[in-house]
């Protein structure tokens, strides 16, 4: 029998962590619900859940510190859950590393088909994988690594969360080409991401937080247009 994926449901909403629960439980998830975030970072460690829904207003410890707690030792995916849908609290939230931001009041199969969308994308390591399906590109004290989801910079590894890897490969396998912001967030999010394309800018800070600009590469701006992986000299 195949082992359920497990989601902690971090809401002080009773009633609505009971909802997302039952329609979780439908689609064979294992859930376990916390109703303030300093529980939620304690039980993080015993449960050990595959995905995090998330509320941003929280009782003591808001969602966003949260967030902070579980990003400082873990990449679980989370999906940030709040009332709020000023553009400011959602890239907040992206910038501290959430995967995806949903606005309630949300339509219940629209949260569980992102939260399928979201578990998709995040793989897990192979034990054994054939050379032939390696994908991996290599620049000048940089390889990115998509089939073990692995980057080493300047050779120390660095971590990165799976939609920044992605990215990252996605635009360093066509070095030197021109992708808009749509053709970005298509590609790495999916057409079933209903998102905005700051999002795909939060992401491109991040990397550049992490990488910086090397001699013989960076990441680029064309400005009004997108990004590209630009290989120098």
């Amino acid at each position: 029998m195949a082992v359920k994926q497990k989601i902690m449901i971090v809401d002080d909403d009773e009633n609505i962590a009971e909802l997302i629960s039952l329609y979780l439980t439908k689609e064979c998830f294992d859930t376990q619900i916390f109703g303030d975030g300093e529980s939620a970072i304690a039980g993080f460690d015993t449960f050990i859940p595959d995905l995090i829904l998330l509320d941003l207003m929280l009782p003591g410890i808001d969602g966003y510190q949260v967030c902070r707690e579980i990003r400082a030792k873990s990449q679980t995916p989370i999906i940030m859950l709040s009332a709020k849908g000023e553009v400011f609290d959602k890239v907040l939230g992206l910038e501290l590393g959430a995967d995806d931001y949903m606005e309630k009041p949300f339509d219940t199969k629209e949260l569980v088909a992102r939260v399928k969308a979201v578990l998709r994308r995040y793989k897990t390591v192979p034990e054994t994988v054939p050379e032939t399906t390696v994908k991996c590109v290599e620049f000048p004290d940089l390889t990115i690594n998509q089939t073990n989801y692995s980057v080493i910079f300047m050779g120390k590894s660095i971590d990165m969360p799976p939609k920044e890897l992605e990215l990252l490969f996605f635009l360093a396998s066509s070095p030197n080409h021109v992708f808009t912001r749509e053709q970005l967030l298509d590609q790495i999010w999916g057409y079933e991401y209903i998102g905005d394309t700051r999002t795909v800018d939060v992401h491109i800070k991040r990397l550049r937080e992490k990488l910086g600009d090397h001699e013989k590469w960076r990441i680029a701006t064309i400005w009004g247009i997108g990004y590209k992986f630009e290989t120098i000299g």
